[in-house]
């Protein structure tokens, strides 16, 4: 049987399947691109868990919340997973079970996942190995609960895979910065007959330290912002200082920073307010902080205001393709100088040590130790943003690499955060080391030498690629 159709049906099938076609098309356009998932996730210790890697007073109360805060970007290849913890310190094993995890949930390779902790010294350092050797000694040093960090590690996974559920669209980034007024001063000053001194620590009681210059620092807070058309989705923010004004009295608390940060959540509910610590190992708030309990606040408002003036001055540019990921390996030796050696740190796990923070620092050196004797090599992932790049340091890296960072890429916007993976512990320059930084004689893990393989680095990993919008 044959079928005919009018001039009129025939327009009106043309006309539907023209619409559909269009609205499929529309629909692909709006799935397609870049989507940011967010997640939020506690992770506060338990009362008595150690602090600082058990170098100071553990938990005794909680005077605010930590919490593990990130975001996944989606549309550049694999899933790239960015996450600023309010510990200490993650390291080693602990810090590839954070990547192993991540990764997994978020269905991305491990090396595509950044962890950055902020350095607040009332918080947890995390070294799964540490731990087994402690215990496996039954030695009264501790430096974190085992069980503890894994039920951590999954509830950021679960926070996260939920995270993933409901993405958003994003089409552009916004890139603002302000100065930080009165927080960040360098650790090294010069004494008015001219010695060099590094004793500027985050809370100096000493007004004639205090009075000294800042020296260097990097005085820019940084505000990289993710945006769905007119609407603002996330801020990250960064500063480089030790975000601590009082500690050691076992309130576990996320500091000033912490307080500046939950102000800013507070005036705008709708965007989450992640906040990273910059390349810091060198800076603390000492010239502006003598410990008193009414500064935190003080602190707090300082920072507060640089984030506010950051997003007022935020400028928007179309996230356009390609956009670019890139990991740099590169090898940190480990210290092996005297009480450095891996004899010299079995010396000093001796049950009858009457310290047993230093039975902690041993440890400490020793998880580094065999996994670096392996040939274990740290790395540098930079997130490259076409207008703007985000780059993850190891440890506690000082301040000019972060100034050779941006030197290195004058024409951009480079946000550097530290306290990667911090095995490493500080991460001097070579000018600290021959000027006898004092702050080197124990929480500094790897040999002189790091500034040429870190500066190599940055190098190759700020290379520009690819169109600039």
């Amino acid at each position: 049987m044959r079928c005919r159709f009018s001039r009129r049906e025939a327009l009106q099938a043309i006309f539907a399947s023209w619409s559909a076609l269009k609205n499929t098309a529309l629909s692909a356009s709006r799935t397609v691109g870049y989507q940011l998932a967010l997640f939020e996730a506690d992770v506060t210790p338990p009362l008595g868990h150690a602090l600082m890697g058990g170098g100071i007073t553990a938990a005794k109360e909680i005077k605010d919340p930590l919490s593990a805060s990130g975001f996944v970007l989606l549309g550049v290849g694999q899933p790239i997973v960015f996450v600023a913890v309010d510990w200490c310190e993650i390291r080693n094993e602990a810090y590839s079970r954070w990547q192993t995890v991540l990764a997994k949930t978020a269905h991305t390779s491990p090396d595509r996942i950044l962890v950055a902790s902020l350095h607040q010294h009332d918080a947890p350092v995390a070294d799964l190995e540490a731990e087994r050797i402690l215990k496996s000694k039954h030695l009264q040093g501790s430096v974190c609960d085992l069980e503890f960090h894994e039920q951590a590690v999954q509830r950021v996974a679960a926070a996260l895979r939920r995270g993933l559920e409901k993405p958003r669209r994003i089409s552009e980034i916004g890139l603002g910065q302000a100065k930080v007024e009165q927080v960040g001063s360098n650790r090294r000053y010069v004494t008015s007959d001219g010695r060099v001194r590094f004793n500027r620590t985050s809370a100096t009681r000493d007004p004639s330290i205090r009075e000294k210059p800042e020296g260097i620092i990097d005085p820019w807070l940084k505000t990289l912002s993710f945006w769905d058309g007119e609407e603002p989705v996330a801020a990250l923010s960064c500063y480089a200082t030790h975000p601590m004004s009082y500690y050691g009295r076992g309130g576990v608390s996320s500091d000033f920073i912490g307080l500046a940060r939950q102000r800013r959540q507070e005036d705008n509910p709708g965007v989450a307010q992640i906040y990273a610590s910059g390349c810091s190992g060198n800076v603390t708030a000492g010239k502006y902080n003598d410990g008193s309990l009414e500064n935190r606040p003080r602190l707090a408002d300082r920072i507060y205001q640089a984030m506010a003036t950051a997003w007022k001055t935020t400028r928007r540019y179309p996230l356009r393709a390609p956009l670019a990921y890139r990991v740099v390996p590169f090898r940190l030796e480990p210290r092996s100088g005297p009480g450095f050696t891996v004899e010299d740190l079995n010396t000093r796990l001796r049950s009858d040590n009457p310290k047993p923070f230093d039975q902690c620092l041993a440890a400490l050196g020793l998880s580094w130790r065999r996994r670096a004797d392996t040939g274990h090599k740290l790395s540098l992932p930079v997130l490259d943003l076409g207008v703007a790049q985000l780059l993850l340091m190891p440890g506690e890296s000082y301040v000019e690499y972060q100034l050779l960072a941006q030197k290195l890429r004058p024409d951009s916007f480079v946000m550097t955060v530290g306290y990667g993976e911090c095995a490493t512990g500080y991460v001097p320059t070579e000018k600290a080391i021959q000027e006898g930084d004092t702050n080197l004689s124990d929480w500094c893990w790897v040999a002189p030498g790091a500034e040429k393989a870190i500066t190599d680095a940055l190098k190759v990993a700020l290379s520009p690629t690819g169109s600039r919008p």
